[in-house]
């Protein structure tokens, strides 16, 4: 089951639940069969717009060089 490219990051940092690096993302994505490098092109450039699009719209924060963790809950 493939989603888009940012529901894709969300589901892997909330299963992680820890800050991650876009590359780890990625690559658990991939493992998950959340994203198909068959039928999806450029994955990758995709991923990273998705990242940072998601990082400007507050979905995820961005802690680091390439480093994304879900925003902490608020209280």
């Amino acid at each position: 089951m493939t989603v888009d490219y940012e529901d894709a990051a969300l589901r892997v940092l909330r299963e992680e639940g820890k800050p991650l690096h876009w590359t780890v993302i990625q690559d658990l994505a991939l493992q998950r069969g959340y994203v198909d490098p068959f039928t999806q092109r450029d994955i990758r450039k995709h991923l990273l717009a998705a990242l940072a699009a998601a990082a400007r719209g507050g979905a995820v924060v961005k802690v680091g060089t390439g480093i994304y963790e879900l925003p902490a809950p608020a209280e």
